[in-house]
C-alpha cells in the first residue's frame, strides 16, 4: 500500500541566511495582539523572512496582500535565496519554554487522501469544524504562489513510539541541516535530512491499513490544509493523465508528530468576547450547559455540569453567537490564560470564557466516532510552541 506520507524536495534558505529572522510562528497565533507582530517585524527588519511570504491572520483583510506576498516569493527565488534538497524527509527536534523535546517528521501528504467534511472516511481528517468562509482569503494567496511554507502539524496514533522516536535515537546518522534559536521566545529547533525513507514510508503505510481508523488528524493548521485541498481541486480540473498523479499542488507540506510524543499536550482555546455589556453577557452565557468559567477582569465565575468538553464548547459557542446576533460584539480565540486575562483586564467591555483541556488520548477515538470537534476546541501547547514557517517547497509545475 502506498504511503499517504511522501518525500519531497525542500527549499531552505542558503547558508549565511539568518535563520532566526527567517523562521516565524504560525499565522493563526496572537490574533488579538498586534504588539507581538510589530515586535517581530522590528526584529526581522530588512532581512529575508517567512514573515514576508505569509500573512498573519491579524492582517487577513489587508488589501493587496496576495500580490505583495507573491512578488516577494518570486524575488526570493530569482535572487537565489533558497537551496533545494534531494527528495527526502526532515526530522525536526523542537524545544520550547514549556517542553524539553518534541519530535516531528516533515514531508508531504497526498491531498486526495484528505477530506475536511463531516463524516469523511479518508486517511487524513480534520479535527475541528472547518469554516468555509475562511478559505477564500487564503486561497487568493496560494493560487498564484510558486512556493508553499507550512505551519500544518498532523498527529498520528502510535502508542508504541516506533517511528519518530526511533529516528530521534538514530539521528546522528543523518545530516544536520539547521540548528538555531527561534525568535519571540519560541525555543530552539534542529533539523536532520533523511534521504533513504523506504522503511519510514512503509511504517506509515502499515499504520494506514488498520481497520476502523484513520492515519493522520490535523492538529494545527486545519484551515491551511483545507485551503491546499481547495487549491488542488481547482488545479486538477485542467490536468490529464499522469499530470494528475504527479503535479506538486496535489501534495501539501506538513509535519507529522506522534500524539503520544512527550512534547505534545493539549491546551484549551479560550473565547475572548469584546464589545459587550459585561454583566449582561455573563448573565446570558451562564445559561449555557457545560463545564466552563467566565472571567470579568477580576474573578472567575463558573458552572459545573459535567458535560463533555466538545459538547460544552459547542453550547458556549452557540450562546456567544446568539448574544452577538442580538446585541453586538466580537469573538476571538486566545491561547493561554495569561494572554486572556491581559486582554480582558485591558478592556472593560470584554469577557473571557475558559474550558478544561481535551485529553489527547481521546482525540482519534472521538473523531473516528463523531467526526470533527467544534472549531477551536484545543491547541497543542501555547502560542509560542506552534510550528514555525521554515521549510518550503515548489507547488507550481515548471519554472516560476
Amino acid at each position: 500500500m502506498k504511503s499517504v506520507l511522501q518525500t519531497t524536495e525542500f527549499l531552505l534558505p542558503r547558508g549565511g541566511t539568518d535563520f532566526s529572522a527567517w523562521a516565524v510562528v504560525a499565522c493563526d497565533q496572537f490574533t488579538s495582539e498586534a504588539a507581538y507582530w510589530q515586535k517581530l517585524a522590528d526584529y526581522v527588519g530588512d532581512k529575508p523572512s517567512a514573515l514576508k511570504v505569509t500573512l498573519p491572520e491579524i492582517y487577513l483583510s489587508e488589501e493587496g496582500a496576495e500580490r505583495r506576498i507573491d512578488d516577494t516569493m518570486r524575488k526570493y527565488l530569482k535572487d537565489g535565496l533558497f537551496e533545494k534538497t534531494e527528495r527526502g524527509l526532515i526530522l525536526t527536534v523542537r524545544s520550547t519554554p514549556y517542553v524539553k523535546r518534541r519530535i516531528g517528521l516533515v514531508g508531504t501528504i497526498d491531498l486526495e487522501e484528505y477530506d475536511y467534511t463531516k463524516g469523511a472516511e479518508t486517511l487524513v481528517r480534520a479535527t475541528e469544524a472547518t469554516i468555509e468562509e475562511r478559505i477564500p482569503p487564503r486561497l487568493k494567496i496560494r493560487k498564484n504562489a510558486p512556493v508553499e511554507f507550512s505551519h500544518i502539524m498532523l498527529l498520528y496514533d502510535d502508542v508504541s513510539r516506533s517511528v519518530n522516536e526511533q529516528l530521534y535515537e538514530n539521528r546522528a546518522q543523518y545530516r544536520k541541516i539547521y540548528d538555531f534559536d527561534l525568535n519571540m521566545d519560541g525555543g530552539h529547533v534542529e533539523g536532520y535530512f533523511i534521504k533513504d525513507c523506504e522503511e519510514i514510508l512503509g511504517a506509515f503505510a502499515r499504520f494506514a491499513e488498520k481497520k476502523d481508523s484513520f492515519l493522520f488528524a490535523a492538529g494545527d493548521g486545519n484551515h491551511s490544509l483545507a485551503t491546499a485541498k481547495a487549491h488542488w481541486n481547482e488545479v486538477k480540473k485542467n490536468l490529464r493523465g499522469d499530470e494528475i498523479l504527479f503535479h506538486p499542488a496535489r501534495f501539501c507540506l506538513v509535519e507529522v508528530v506522534n500524539i503520544y510524543d512527550d512534547g505534545i499536550y493539549f491546551e484549551p482555546i479560550y473565547r475572548y468576547v469584546s464589545g459587550v455589556e459585561r454583566q449582561k453577557f455573563i448573565n446570558e452565557i451562564l445559561k449555557a450547559e457545560g463545564d466552563f468559567l467566565v472571567y470579568d477582569g477580576k474573578a472567575y465565575e463558573g458552572k459545573k455540569n459535567k458535560i463533555g468538553i466538545p459538547a460544552t464548547i459547542a453550547n458556549v459557542d452557540a450562546a456567544i453567537k446568539d448574544y452577538i446576533s442580538a446585541f453586538g460584539g466580537k469573538v476571538d480565540y486566545v491561547h493561554g490564560e495569561m494572554n486572556l486575562q491581559n486582554l480582558v483586564e485591558g478592556d472593560e467591555s470584554s469577557v473571557g470564557v475558559t474550558f478544561d483541556a481535551l485529553e489527547k488520548g481521546e482525540l482519534f477515538g472521538y473523531v473516528a466516532k463523531n467526526g470533527s470537534l467544534p472549531r477551536k476546541t484545543f491547541s497543542m501547547g501555547e502560542g509560542v510552541e506552534k510550528r514555525y514557517y521554515l521549510e518550503g517547497r515548489m507547488i507550481t509545475d515548471g519554472e516560476f
